[in-house]
């Protein structure tokens, strides 16, 4: 079997912004900053603070360009300057990760459900809707490892790495994460 080399359709911007052209700037920046301001706001939780680490993302990414050496896409590299700089706003805010003494649980709650592909498409726009705003409502240390596990494919491992905990912590507020998720879309009638 013939291996196969890794290619990024990026590479030409890049080399033209370690030139600093503005216009290779400007269309990466084009490429990725929806994608990158959204996985900014998942985990700071706050439109503004994104905002904020989106701009010093790629303020930072493009500085940097000589840390880049193309073993993986431009746009991993740079999701990860996002994550890290977004961990780094909440720690700034204090980021604390629930204690165990403060996990209150009843009852198991029947899992939230998703929009299905047979729903009217304005029904399934509303259930998502309701489900980012009840992800948004987590407490800092649930959205953060819930974000980066089920949103932005990190392990526990590297979640743990990342956020100086233990890989058990990491679980652990994972799973208390989706269980308030669920008691909290259960409370909007998403069941």
């Amino acid at each position: 079997m013939e291996a196969v080399a890794y290619i990024d359709i990026n590479a030409p911007l890049v080399e033209r912004c370690r030139l600093n052209d503005r216009q290779a700037q400007a269309e990466l920046y084009r490429r990725y900053s929806k994608a990158m301001f959204n996985a900014a706001l998942r985990i700071t939780g706050d439109y503004a603070e994104a905002e904020d680490v989106l701009q010093e993302s790629f303020l930072s990414a493009f500085r940097e360009l000589s840390g880049y050496k193309g073993d993986s896409s431009f746009g991993a590299w740079l999701k990860r300057i996002v994550v890290n700089k977004s961990i780094n706003c909440l720690r700034q805010r204090r980021l604390q990760l629930v204690p165990l003494e403060d996990f209150h649980h009843d009852a198991a709650p029947a899992e939230a459900s998703l929009p299905h592909p047979g729903d009217d498409a304005d029904e399934q726009q509303y259930r998502a809707d309701v489900l980012r705003r009840c992800i948004q409502e987590l407490p800092d240390g649930y959205r953060v490892v819930l974000s980066l596990y089920l949103l932005e494919g990190y392990d526990h491992l590297e979640i743990a790495g990342i956020l100086g905990i233990t890989e058990s912590t990491s679980k652990s507020q994972y799973s208390r994460a989706r269980t308030r998720l669920r008691e909290l879309a259960m409370q909007r009638g998403l069941s």
